[in-house]
């Protein structure tokens, strides 16, 4: 097993910032249809800075350890810098190629995010993916 490997199994059986917050300013949840994973991000935001936050889910590896190791990353950051994170972002977080099925999972804590923060309501660029 490769480091990267590892690190993804760690992530997932012992997850950063589990759990909910009781009143966060930002809540959103969502799953993936294709595999039934799962994830809500709850956000605390003081001064447009992440101050707090939790996510809380199930589902495969991939989606549960790349939703742990987005948290620990955007903790502290302010709102715009999260809002430049892209699908490239989480791949080198990861650190393991992912084929098109298993990038939906590796990138629903993204989407999760996103969607909560921005308000949208689809991955920009999702229906170009589904046909590589």
């Amino acid at each position: 097993m490769n480091i990267y490997e590892e690190d993804i199994l760690d992530h997932y059986e012992n997850p950063s910032n589990y759990g909910t917050l009781e009143n966060p300013d930002i809540s959103y949840e969502e799953d993936n249809p294709l595999c039934g994973d799962q994830i809500r991000m709850d956000l605390q935001v003081e001064d447009g800075v992440i101050t707090d936050l939790r996510f809380c889910g199930h589902g495969c590896t991939i989606s549960q350890a790349a939703a742990s190791m987005l948290t620990e990353e955007i903790k502290g950051k302010r709102l715009d810098e999260v809002k430049q994170l892209s699908k490239d972002d989480i791949l080198d977080m990861l650190g393991i190629p992912l084929g098109p099925v298993r990038l939906k999972c590796g990138l629903l804590a993204l989407k999760v995010l996103k969607a909560g923060a921005y308000g949208l309501k689809g991955w920009p660029g999702e229906e170009d993916e589904e046909t590589e």
